[in-house]
């Protein structure tokens, strides 16, 4: 006996261009029928959040699944599951689709290699996709604009919950972070912290989804423009604010990465924030 609730959705050209659709979302309860072999041509995300089953990968494995965790299946890729006979499993899918799913899976939150993750938790990814059935509503006019949001939220509590993912507190992260304006070298940074590099990439894949020299040069770049927009400091001053001797180096990465130039930047942004060493107190309203 199982219990099955779904919706499917067709959103046009434009809606597309959001960068992520959803196609479809279902909410399934007790002992399901086994799904496939078949293979999609879109993402799904099938999030159990109780009871246990099975997955066959394409080399031909069958892996004991056991909730909380996270089936991914991919376009092109072959799959098949089901859940264990008796009681079976709680299950939550969401199909969906668009190009910002390849920025996704390059920033480790999809994982092509791995189809079944633990999950710590499920709360956070079904409240994402309980917004989806809500806004199945008959005639809701942002259906696509609603869902389309709610994808983005679910992948996002998806990397969160795994239960390989570093907590907010991560100790290496916060560590690089508090450095990231040394004049060091990723090598320098890994033995500060009795690490190899390799060993310092892969944590730092794992746990911010790019390399340390990406991650040290996005907090670089952030402090650079909080500088530029709150400060009558030059360019020269704030590039070795953030940990750059040559200037002309510092502008081209900062180009390079904002897609303008330093000087540019402040004249469009200058004077519009509060400056980053004296941040504004908030003063909570008083009730009458």
């Amino acid at each position: 006996m199982y219990h099955s609730w779904a919706r499917s959705f067709s959103p046009r050209p434009v809606h597309h261009r959001l960068g992520l659709v959803c196609l479809g979302v279902g909410l399934q309860h007790g002992a399901l029928p086994p799904v496939g072999p078949r293979t999609p041509d879109h993402h799904t995300a099938v999030v159990i959040s109780a009871g246990s089953g099975w997955l066959r990968t394409p080399d031909g494995r069958t892996r004991p699944v056991t909730a909380p965790c996270l089936l991914w299946l991919l376009p092109g890729t072959p799959h098949h599951y089901g859940a264990a006979r008796g009681a079976g499993w709680d299950e939550a899918y969401v199909d969906f689709t668009g190009p910002a799913a390849d920025a996704y899976t390059e920033l480790g939150c999809i994982d092509p290699d791995r189809p079944l993750v633990p999950l710590t938790d499920t709360t956070a990814a079904r409240a994402a996709v309980t917004r989806i059935a809500r806004a199945a509503r008959p005639g809701n006019p942002l259906l696509e604009v609603e869902t389309s949001a709610a994808v983005h939220e679910l992948l996002v509590a998806l990397c969160r919950a795994r239960a390989d993912a570093p907590r907010a507190a991560d100790p290496l992260l916060q560590a690089l972070a508090r450095d990231a304006f040394l004049p060091l070298s990723v090598a320098q940074h890994a033995a500060r912290h009795g690490m190899t590099p390799a060993e310092l990439r892969s944590a730092v894949r794992r746990g911010a989804g790019c390399s340390p020299k990406d991650y040290l040069l996005g907090i670089r770049i952030g402090r650079a423009k909080e500088l530029l927009a709150a400060t009558e400091l030059p360019v020269a001053a704030v590039a070795r604010r953030v940990g750059y001797t040559d200037p002309a180096y510092f502008s081209r990465l900062f180009t390079r990465r904002i897609g303008t130039p330093p000087v540019r930047f402040r004249a469009r942004h200058g004077a519009r924030v509060p400056s980053p060493e004296h941040p504004p107190v908030i003063t909570p309203p008083t009730s009458a």
